[in-house]
């Protein structure tokens, strides 16, 4: 396959005329000033991973919005979420999987790591076959030719306390043992899928027990490691109270923390830990529309970027699917907190800024050969409408200042995973089959409701 474009980002900047030649779904080859050949386009950047998802969770965007009796919070918000569940087949599961993605795909994701903790039938158990809910997932990234770094959750506590689960979290719970079953059995779901990788994820401080997390490391080693961390006032609460340190403390002092792990959230942090953090190597998974929507906190990216940490975004509970909205809303977020503008920028652009960090950070936490546009990464490429009224004219990194703070929903025109065409005019290829297989599981869904 060649790919031309009219600009194109490179590793040392912008170029003009950028024939791409994809071989194998990787870049064998880059020419800046070349004669026109190929499939054209206006301008080519390497397109993000999304670092962080809960697929299951698109099918509740929406269904949450109204206020509990008392002060509404991500406690309440979670324990909606456990009822919801309840209802959940695996044919559900991969529903509302393929259809998550097919939007992720439009929105300019090439690829997504799905923190997958719904393991098991209703009431605890297991399936026949441990991995069934995992082989779910592959199937929707198969199908929708999504990359994927897939992580089954490790959850066996209710708390630090080590109390027993109860209700929705039976689903998400197991041993070390059946942990190890059910990873084998995600490892040879993944087989098909040429460009997929497999993690671990203990699922938080709160829900895996200290011999857990010390053995985490080694289950696949050389595989990432995900983990939520410092989300909520209450978890650094009960950690403490528990250990004597706060989450991010204890995880710098205690965990082996490098550039394989992910530390999702960590929006309660200290200035001292936010630098501590940062030196690991660590990548910071930043979700700012769920973080907004469930009110957690807001990260402190100055902090984190003056200790040279890396960071990247995700999608998390999916309430909203938007690459360039999760970007902005990191800005945003800064500017409402401290009151200034541009507070992320290292250079003129904001936008180049975010989009820098988020392509190196989520392939990082992916472990996915991607993040660039360079010879021999995979080819995770997205075309945008330069012709949209909201970009025209524009060159260089204003134009990813206009994507991200000026744009609107469908300016991503092309988008390949691994070199996989998958989204063409705006449209994912497989929308149609998916999106009526997901109006009718949301019907069935919401009756049941």
């Amino acid at each position: 396959m060649i790919l031309h474009a009219e600009t194109a980002l490179l590793p040392d900047g912008w170029a003009r005329d950028v024939r791409i030649v994809v071989e194998g779904g990787r870049i064998a080859a880059i020419s800046p000033g070349a004669v026109p050949e190929g499939l054209a386009h206006g301008a080519l950047v390497a397109a993000p991973v999304n670092l962080h998802s809960h697929t299951f969770q698109r099918a509740m965007a929406g269904l949450t919005e109204g206020r509990t009796a008392g002060q509404d919070s991500f406690w309440t918000w979670r324990t909606l979420m456990y009822r919801f569940l309840d209802r959940l087949s695996p044919e559900d599961v991969q529903a509302i999987a393929a259809q998550a993605m097919v939007e992720m795909a439009e929105s300019g994701f090439s690829a997504v790591a799905e923190f997958h903790y719904l393991h098991h039938p209703v009431g605890g158990g297991t399936y026949a076959d441990p991995a069934e809910m995992s082989a779910r997932i592959a199937a929707a990234a198969a199908e929708t030719g999504l990359g994927l770094t897939h992580l089954p959750v490790i959850y066996e506590q209710g708390g630090v306390d080590g109390r027993a689960l109860a209700g929705g979290q039976l689903r998400f719970g197991s041993s070390p043992e059946v942990y190890a079953r059910l990873l084998e059995g995600a490892g040879k779901a993944l087989t098909g899928l040429p460009d997929a990788v497999l993690g671990v994820a203990p699922h938080s401080l709160r829900a895996v027990s200290l011999a857990t997390l010390n053995r985490v490391a080694g289950m696949v080693p050389d595989g990432p490691i995900h983990i939520h961390i410092a989300e909520q006032v209450a978890e650094v609460t009960e950690v403490e109270a528990a250990w004597g340190a706060r989450p991010v403390d204890w995880a710098v002092a205690n965990l082996p923390l490098d550039a394989r792990w992910c530390m999702i959230h960590a929006t309660q942090m200290t200035p001292g830990e936010t630098a501590a953090l940062a030196k690991t190597g660590a990548v910071a998974g930043l979700c700012p529309i769920t973080e907004a929507n469930l009110g957690d906190g807001i990260f402190d990216a100055p902090g984190w970027l003056a200790a040279g940490g890396v960071f990247g975004v995700g999608t998390d509970s999916n309430v909203r699917i938007s690459l360039a909205e999760e970007l902005r809303l990191l800005e945003y977020s800064q500017r409402l907190n401290l009151k200034a503008r541009a507070v992320m920028a290292d250079r003129s652009s904001t936008g180049r800024l975010l989009w820098d960090g988020a392509a190196k950070g989520g392939a990082q936490a992916a472990r996915r050969g991607t993040g660039a546009i360079a010879v021999g990464q995979w080819a995770d490429l997205l075309a945008l409408d330069t012709g949209d009224l909201r970009l025209e004219g524009l060159q260089g990194d204003p134009l990813l200042d206009a994507f991200v703070f000026a744009g609107r929903d469908g300016l991503v025109t092309n988008l390949w995973s691994a070199g996989r065409h998958i989204v063409r005019a705006g449209r994912h290829i497989a929308r149609e089959a998916v999106e009526t297989r997901f109006r009718a599981t949301m019907r069935s869904l919401r009756a049941a409701l």
